[in-house]
């Protein structure tokens, strides 16, 4: 006994972090892609068995480009889940990216409660490598079931959300508040298991198309439709509309 309880202290440390100190996760998280990002997390990437929260002002602002990097690296076997997308992927620009179309599956959800049930289910399958679910509507109670489903798995789950959900509480113990700036993206640290930072992380994407961001249009481009080189590096939920008749507009990115 009197063995166990001198071992207490040593092994509760493992679970105990101080606000002025990142946390050491039991598990190291998944990479991002990005080491100025990486530098910043508790485990050094994405959590793992956790919620990451995405907070957006609108969707197409880079979020999947910031993802590229964890889909691009899904093994054999395993699987990439987009669960309730406010559009279809892209597959032709996921594919350019070097994403394995074979191993991601995109599910459509009817309502909120059903695309946080396929989360579960996704979680519970124990064959994901990265859950991405986009989520506006849930309260804490769901939220928590979620933390719950996850913390019993290996797998990092992001939640895509708008950026009003900030100020309501939430068990993520990641969260992000993602703007688009010019050639990428800045990221404000809302929450993670340490100090806050004071200031912002600017993080360049590998934007393949001259000039800044492809899924902003300009002016100039206001009258042109999409040729099939300029489809690839637009981002992953731009899908070039059917040609028609009549004057065509470059809708890039969802608003």
């Amino acid at each position: 006994m009197a063995g166990q309880a001198s071992s207490a202290p040593l092994h509760l440390a493992d679970y105990v972090w101080r606000g002025d100190q990142l946390a050491a996760p039991a598990s190291p998280g998944r990479p991002t892609g990005y080491a100025a990002l990486d530098a910043v997390l508790p485990g050094g990437g994405w959590p793992v068995g956790a919620l990451t929260e995405l907070l957006l002002p609108h969707a197409g602002v880079g979020e999947l480009s910031l993802l590229l990097p964890v889909l691009e690296r899904i093994p054999v076997g395993r699987w990439g889940v987009c669960i309730a997308p406010p559009a279809l992927p892209y597959a032709p620009a996921l594919a350019a990216a070097g994403v394995p179309l074979g191993r991601l599956l995109v599910v459509q959800a009817e309502s909120a409660a059903h695309a946080r049930w396929a989360c579960r289910q996704a979680l519970d399958s124990r064959s994901c490598e990265l859950i991405i679910l986009w989520l506006a509507d849930a309260d804490m109670a769901a939220l928590r079931r979620l933390q719950l489903a996850a913390e019993a798995s290996t797998t990092p789950v992001i939640l895509i959300r708008p950026e009003t959900c900030a100020g309501q509480p939430s068990p993520a113990v990641l969260r992000l508040a993602l703007a688009a700036r010019p050639g990428g993206l800045q990221l404000r640290l809302l929450k993670r298991r340490g100090p806050l930072l004071a200031t912002p992380i600017e993080l360049d994407l590998p934007w393949s198309v001259p000039g800044g961001r492809p899924d902003s249009p300009r002016p100039s481009q206001a009258a042109a439709a999409p040729s099939l080189s300029s489809v690839a590096p637009l981002h992953a939920l731009v899908r070039p509309r059917p040609a028609r008749s009549g004057s065509a507009g470059l809708h890039a990115g969802t608003r």
